[in-house]
């Protein structure tokens, strides 16, 4: 079960109208709380991706540099396929 607590928020006149015109008053918190979630999320994932800055390496992966991603992808794939095969018999 989801605890719910309540929160004092205070919204400038015109977006509240806006909120309530697409949602109605009685949608305000679903509304609030959903788009919280989206931009939460969104940041949450902009600084995954900070973080991440920079720990790839590309002379750490010479089998890229020496076919390529595209083929190195495609050959790989073209391997699963043929374990998957046999495995299938």
């Amino acid at each position: 079960m989801v605890t719910k607590n309540k929160a004092h928020l205070i919204f400038p006149e015109d977006l509240l109208q806006a909120i309530d015109k697409l949602v109605g008053k009685r949608g305000r918190s679903k509304f609030v709380v959903e788009a919280t979630r989206k931009e939460l999320k969104k940041i949450q994932f902009l600084e995954a991706l900070r973080e991440a800055a920079g720990s790839w390496k590309d002379e750490n992966h010479p089998e890229l540099k020496e076919k390529g991603t595209y083929q190195w992808v495609r050959d790989h794939r073209e391997m699963e396929n043929r374990r998957f095969r046999e495995f299938s018999r």
